[in-house]
């Protein structure tokens, strides 16, 4: 049988038992993978890895951003037919390379994913806690990453995970759902993963309702019927609602004198959260500590849930679908492109935004796609600007546009000879690197010639859009344009010209 060709990604926020996930695939030997990919997603990390040393482990940063960004960082770095995902707490047994390779040997092309079996143990001796259950639950999930592993060309095709997601949370099942509405199918394989049954604490549940503003994205790209899709139950999101307005409605009608719709209003709201309280006491060990842990966050849920939704639905209130065809990134040019041009600015009053550039840059950020700019600014050489007054107009820009993933700026001239400088393709690669992207995913959006030959030396893509300072030249030899910089952006956000 022909070697099937895979490599490894495990997202990390250093974890002891990480080597424990490494060790079998080191020891596979024919049957292991290409290349074994560690991203360290710690913020700032204050020492190395323990890993780091290991032979055939290549450990990358993702600067503390969450582990979609995580595991976008380790795929788009991995080479190899499939990219297998496995979370920095599992514990592959010896055998999963040899039958993970099975498990994706001869699968028909239009199957782009193939998950694992996630094994957790029971407790023994006694029923779970609530925050064991959790846990529990992830052996019947569907599309997890705590063992997935999908085709590269199918997550390149997609764009690999939403880095709108910022937890371990929801980012794996969007992910699975896009790959379905692209026309591929994801099937479970054989293989068996073992999870240690976590313990999160008494009041885990309450930091998990922060999942309820990931479900307000869930619901606002995937529609009202996403849960159906996966297999799940209605959450109780409704019922919390219930039971939040009704405490309300208690303490608004005790502040207001209304003794008897108190009461009524307070036995209804007594009677909602002890059937919540107890059926979540039933299912778990009847210990005080558990027992006394689920009347209080019984009482605390419904509107820390409703809290956390609500903010999930001001944030995402504008999110749009990804497209299977967008980019990883869009980097503006700054002058001419994002802002009027004035030439040499070192006055931050001076900053105004083109016409249509807080709702264009607003649509990419919505369309889960991040954002930067690259900008030649060599009046900082020439001393007709000081760096101390350049980053006061580019916190201006910031401030009218909102904050951007990532900035470069050439400070250098014409005769300087750096590779940052417009139309060198350094600047774009930079910004590509710092972002943990190709820049073949990115899209290069500028007012100039040079910004569009700097694009096309990285390899990214470049759409022009012409003001009056754009020679006609230029805008012949442009191999994109746009009348503005909101279409600029639509055209990017579908995708590739043709």
């Amino acid at each position: 049988m022909a070697r099937t060709d895979y490599a490894v990604v495990v997202p990390t926020v250093g974890r002891p038992g990480l080597e424990r996930v490494l060790r079998p695939l080191l020891d596979a030997g024919d049957d292991g993978p290409l290349e074994i990919v560690v991203v360290d997603d710690r913020l700032e990390p204050a020492d190395e890895l323990p890993v780091a040393g290991l032979a055939g482990v290549r450990v990358l940063r993702s600067g503390g951003r969450g582990p979609a960004a995580a595991r976008n960082v380790g795929w788009r770095a991995a080479t190899g037919e499939w990219i297998a995902f496995l979370d920095d707490d599992v514990a592959p047994p010896a055998d999963w390379p040899s039958r993970l390779a099975a498990d994706l040997a001869g699968l028909p092309a239009h199957v782009a994913g193939s998950q694992g079996r996630i094994v957790v143990p029971e407790p023994v001796g006694r029923r779970p806690t609530d925050a064991e259950r959790g846990t529990l639950a992830l052996s019947e999930a569907r599309w997890i990453t705590a063992d997935m592993a999908y085709r590269r060309s199918v997550l390149a095709e997609v764009g690999g995970f939403d880095e709108r997601f910022p937890r371990a949370y929801r980012e794996d099942t969007d992910l699975a759902l896009r790959v379905i509405d692209a026309g591929y199918g994801l099937v479970r394989g054989e293989r068996r993963c073992p999870h240690p049954l976590r313990e999160d604490g008494h009041w885990g549940s309450l930091r998990a309702q922060r999942g309820n503003a990931d479900n307000a994205l869930m619901r606002r790209v995937h529609g009202p019927r996403w849960r159906e899709r996966v297999g799940e139950r209605p959450g109780r999101l409704r019922r919390h609602a219930l039971t939040s307005a009704l405490l309300a409605g208690t303490a608004f009608a005790a502040a207001t004198g209304h003794r008897r719709s108190a009461a009524a209003l307070g036995l209804a709201w007594g009677a909602l959260t002890a059937e919540f309280a107890a059926r979540r006491i039933a299912a778990g060990p009847l210990n005080p500590a558990e027992v006394t842990a689920m009347v209080v966050t019984s009482a605390l849920i419904p509107p820390l849930a409703c809290y956390q939704r609500a903010v999930g639905e001001v944030r995402h209130r504008r999110a749009l679908p990804r497209s299977p065809g967008a980019p990883a990134a869009i980097l503006f040019d700054r002058d001419g492109t994002l802002v009027h041009d004035v030439p040499y600015n070192a006055d931050p009053a001076l900053v105004r935004p083109v016409r249509g550039a807080r709702a264009a840059v607003r649509r990419a950020r919505a369309a889960g796609v991040r954002v930067g700019v690259v900008s030649n600014q060599s009046g900082v050489a020439r001393g007709l600007i000081s760096p101390e007054q350049l980053r006061r107009v580019n916190a201006r820009v910031e401030a009218l546009l909102g904050p951007f993933d990532v900035w470069r700026v050439c400070v250098h001239g014409d005769g300087d000879g750096c590779d940052c400088r417009k139309p060198r393709p350094g600047m774009i690669e930079s910004a590509a690197a710092e972002l943990g992207v190709e820049p073949g995913e990115c899209v290069v959006i500028g007012d100039i010639g040079a910004d569009v030959e700097a694009a096309r030396a990285a390899g990214a893509r470049g759409i022009l859009v012409p003001n009056g300072r754009t020679r006609p030249a230029e805008v012949a030899a442009a191999p994109e344009t746009a009348g503005t910089l909101g279409e600029a952006v639509d055209r990017a956000l579908r995708g590739p010209a043709g």
